[in-house]
């Protein structure tokens, strides 16, 4: 492999505590009563310097504080991990900061603070709007809460607003689909991540699944229901499961399903980061476990670290860049991965072949049977000897943080 220049580079950050697990909720997420933040924010201020000489001279363009529920800690905690990672970091003048926040955390003090603080992008795990659809899913808050939350984050300033919606829940039919959707789109948000309930390995519903959940069918009409509704709102379907309106696409997000570069702090957080000039790509995983995390000390809190081989860049690049609607121009396959356009070929022409994917000589875009079966056209890029596996970052699949 051969590269001409980095990619871009955005900054994860990882908080790990929530209130209560959700039972379907697979990210690296504790609940607890009490957060040590301070010592989590000198941890995250200590573990990026073991990433800044890979580094060196770069800009971070995007930057996303995910968990777990970030908006539990305090506005003083987010104010000081920002103002440090400034001082270590290049920011761009542009750079667009999102926090998850679950809305029964919300506090017109706290949201005040974190847009003071330079947050300038909220994401809102609404989920839904029904009060029985959130008690089947273990939300900790309900519809008020979650309305109240939107009030107050528009309240605090922020114009920037995602959020976030499933469909495909236990008893829901297409009306009410459609119903939640049309309650979202009552607050005029920027941008909605509106995603299928999926069962996952790990997870309390795996274990124990929820009765009535729709078969694929059904879940397939509240799917194009909901999408048609959008595209009506003027919300453009840009990936799977994100719609936005013009110039509001999740900048962070867009990085990852584009390939770009990303470092990855706090408990079990992942980064991929191009080394150009040495022609490798660098994967870096931190210590899963708060505690050990944080008793941890510089380069302890990094688990494991690999060089990625051509195989593992040629399907993590489709695993991601598949999922755009528009599909993308080869280059930005050779730009992201060093790798020329024959490394795709076997697996290119058999997606095609199966008509899940369309390439015209210079773009390739997936049909609406492949997105339909996402899963079998990414796995076509998968080589046939090696195990199927998850994407190898914390935000995302997905679900992926929004």
């Amino acid at each position: 492999m051969a590269f001409d220049a980095n990619p871009p580079l955005g900054l994860y950050v990882h908080l790990p505590w929530c209130e209560r697990k959700c039972p379907y909720c697979d990210f690296n997420s504790h609940a607890a009563a009490t957060i040590p933040e301070d010592a989590y924010v000198d941890a995250l201020l200590d573990d990026v310097g073991q990433d800044l000489p890979l580094v060196w001279g770069r800009r971070i363009e995007t930057l996303f504080i995910g968990g777990g529920t970030p908006s539990l800690f305090s506005g003083a905690a987010i104010d000081r991990l920002l103002a440090g990672l400034r001082a270590l970091t290049n920011f761009a003048p542009s750079v667009e900061i999102t926090l998850e926040s679950n809305p029964g955390s919300a506090d017109a003090g706290r949201y005040r603070d974190y847009r003071a603080a330079g947050v300038n992008r909220l994401s809102i795990g609404v989920q839904s709007f029904d009060d029985g659809m959130l008690s089947a899913l273990g939300r900790v808050h309900d519809a008020a809460d979650a309305r109240r939350a939107i009030e107050l984050a528009r309240a605090a300033g922020f114009d920037n607003l995602n959020l976030d919606l499933m469909y495909g829940l236990p008893g829901q039919d297409c009306d009410a689909a459609l119903a939640d959707l049309e309650q979202a789109l009552d607050f005029a948000p920027e941008h909605l991540s509106h995603y299928q309930l999926t069962i996952e390995p790990n997870t309390l519903f795996h274990h124990r699944p929820p009765a009535g959940l729709p078969d694929d069918e059904l879940a397939w009409r509240q799917q194009t229901g909901c999408q048609a509704r959008l595209a009506a709102a003027g919300f453009d379907h840009y990936e799977v499961s994100a719609y936005a309106r013009p110039g509001r696409e999740a900048r962070h997000n867009l990085n990852y399903w584009q390939f770009g570069d990303y470092v990855g702090v706090g408990a079990g957080a992942h980064g991929k980061l191009t080394l150009a000039g040495e022609d490798r790509v660098v994967r870096r995983v931190r210590l899963r476990q708060p505690r050990a995390y944080l008793e941890a000390r510089g380069p302890a809190r990094i688990a494991r670290e690999t060089i990625a081989g051509a195989d593992d860049l040629v399907f993590e690049f489709m695993l991601n860049a598949t999922r755009l609607v528009r599909g993308f121009d080869v280059r930005l396959f050779h730009r992201t991965t060093g790798l020329g356009l024959d490394a795709l070929l076997p697996g290119l022409n058999h997606a095609k072949n199966k008509g899940l994917v369309e390439f015209d000589g210079r773009r390739i875009r997936p049909t609406e049977l492949g997105f339909r079966f996402l899963n079998d056209l990414q796995a076509s890029f998968l080589d046939a000897d090696r195990p199927r596996r998850r994407p190898i970052f914390e935000a995302g699949d997905e679900i992926m943080h929004n």
